[in-house]
């Protein structure tokens, strides 16, 4: 009993066995010429809800299609599950595919399995719900493409009365940090480190950002209070969040005094007295979960 956030280490471990069931149960036959992931399945099951019954399903696919942090199939059906997970209704979407045979009889697979792998992920999610109240981040979703492992996401707001000085560098459509500028209101405050990633910007995301396109969105709110959703390259537990190693090993060729290694003890307690007390220059700066 309790609650589980995206810092628990076995809540990835559990949506891993539930995308696999589903993809097994509901994976396209093997002569389809058109890719069919799950997350199609959950579609396709809105256009045969004839009675209206689905409206929290149809609340949900609208989020997780208008979200433009997700570029795959792979990362909205993740999302979509995450979002049901938390508003403990995945259980009953999955019910509903067990009786919508014109969804599921396209797959390759007999009925009788196609029925035991959905009864399957109906089991785990009555497990994940048993006392536990989830407690997930939808905004931090940039990397459901990837992983089911999610970084560790920080927002920072402040009015900043001096130029941020960021020196930033677009790869693979991220906004990451390179350096800091002397003397800048990001140094001074301390609020990122070289190889963070810029992820959204007052409500402006960043993900698939053309170059230059963080600086647009800056140079229009100079002067506003900002609101910047960071994504850590550091884990939980210290170490390099994995997906972004060869990102990292990017930045490092171009930079080669990075280091990306254990944060030392006395930078910790630097770090921790800047966010218990922020510099004068910033109004009401803070970081938020």
């Amino acid at each position: 009993e309790g609650t589980v956030t995206d810092s628990n280490p076995h809540l990835a471990t559990c949506c891993e066995l539930l995308e696999l069931i589903l993809r097994k149960g509901l994976q396209q036959p093997v002569l389809s010429l058109a890719h069919r992931d799950y997350w199609h399945c959950f579609e396709q099951l809105l256009h045969h809800d004839t009675c209206g019954r689905l409206s929290s399903v149809s609340l949900a696919v609208q989020q997780t299609t208008a979200c433009s942090k997700l570029m795959t199939s792979q990362g909205r059906g993740r999302f979509f599950i995450r979002l049901m997970l938390m508003r403990r209704t995945l259980g009953n979407v999955v019910k509903q595919l067990l009786h919508t045979n014109r969804v599921i009889e396209v797959s390759g697979h007999s009925q009788v399995m196609i029925e035991n792998c959905l009864l399957q992920t109906i089991n785990i999610i009555y497990f994940l719900r048993s006392g536990i109240a989830l407690m997930l981040s939808v905004k931090n979703c940039s990397f459901l493409d990837e992983s089911w492992l999610l970084p560790v996401c920080q927002i920072y707001e402040a009015v900043p009365c001096r130029e941020l000085g960021m020196v930033l560098r677009y790869l693979d459509g991220r906004v990451f940090v390179l350096d800091l500028l002397q003397c800048s209101q990001a140094q001074v405050d301390m609020f990122v480190e070289p190889g963070d990633i810029i992820d959204e910007i007052n409500g402006i995301s960043l993900r698939n950002a053309s170059n230059g396109q963080a600086g647009v969105v800056l140079s229009k709110l100079k002067g506003q209070p900002l609101s910047i959703h960071l994504i850590r390259w550091r884990g939980e537990d210290g170490s390099i969040y994995q997906p972004l190693v060869k990102h990292l090993r990017q930045l490092k060729q171009e930079k080669p005094s990075l280091q990306f290694g254990p944060k030392p003890a006395s930078q910790q307690d630097r770090t921790a007295g800047q966010k218990r007390g922020q510099t004068q220059c910033v109004k009401d700066g803070r970081y938020s979960q």
